[in-house]
């Protein structure tokens, strides 16, 4: 599922592609005709990131919320944009740019209170200037929930996936399953500043970059659109600092990878 990085760069391209102009707006596949016909012809006023959650504001007051989920994407296209492939789900069409989604868990239109109880929800982000992580700290060191599952909460931070879950518990020693009770204030304010740069290099890259320079050693990744981890899909492979064959197992129903070694507690 693609994590917050993600989606603040699409935020960001349809912020400057779109934004400003009248969008045309369509469903060819059909399941979002209605919500589309609401927004079609409309100025696109901006477009923001909250999490994994993407919205484009309208000059009505309203706004498209897309999910992606595991299988949304989005892709690129010049105007004049050719005849729709696939499952399209929604089309935007500006005057110099359009984009094709497909596959996302949630495309629907909000209204300005729906927007807000959206929002509400929603732990705070990394990647939003003037994010609280003090409110995530709150929800953190009262429960017992491992610190693992509290990180992938989006109540509790938005924007976290499996990947940076996995990466930043690594990169500060800290076992998945210690309690959220156990971590110290001044281990939760390291891993929020280390998610914040993370989290911005994968927006300015466009990938994930969580290795350190000198743990790089430049071997093969575990797919070859991946980026190199530490320990995220790398079960049963030595651990880049220690050897230690990495774990896995499954925490509320994904999967967990660790070093035994160096996460120790």
């Amino acid at each position: 599922m693609p994590e917050g990085h993600t989606l603040h760069r699409l935020a960001k391209l349809h912020q400057q592609r779109l934004a400003g102009g009248v969008v045309r707006v369509s469903s060819p596949q059909g399941k979002f005709a209605g919500g589309a016909a609401r927004v079609d012809r409309q100025v696109l006023v901006r477009s923001e990131a909250w999490g994994k959650h993407l919205l484009h504001h309208y000059e009505s007051g309203l706004a498209v919320h897309v999910h992606l989920g595991l299988y949304g994407t989005f892709t690129e296209s010049a105007i004049p944009m050719g005849e729709p492939v696939g499952q399209v789900r929604m089309r935007l069409a500006g005057a110099g740019f359009g984009t094709d989604l497909r596959g996302p868990t949630a495309c629907e239109v909000l209204t300005a209170p729906e927007i807000g109880a959206l929002i509400d929800r929603l732990g705070p982000d990394p990647l939003r200037r003037g994010a609280d992580p003090e409110r995530a700290w709150q929800r953190i060191h009262r429960s017992r929930r491992p610190i693992g599952s509290l990180l992938m909460d989006q109540q509790v931070i938005a924007g976290v996936g499996n990947v940076y879950r996995a990466e930043v518990l690594y990169r500060h020693g800290i076992a998945p399953h210690r309690p959220g009770t156990a971590l110290a204030p001044g281990e939760w304010e390291a891993l929020w500043a280390d998610l914040v740069q993370l989290m911005r290099v994968g927006v300015r890259r466009g990938k994930m970059h969580v290795v350190r320079a000198e743990h790089d050693h430049g071997e093969p990744s575990y797919a070859p659109d991946r980026p190199r981890t530490y320990v995220y899909r790398r079960a049963g492979a030595p651990c880049r600092t220690c050897g230690t064959p990495v774990a896995h197992s499954v925490l509320e129903g994904r999967n967990l990878f660790w070093c035994p070694t160096c996460q120790p507690s």
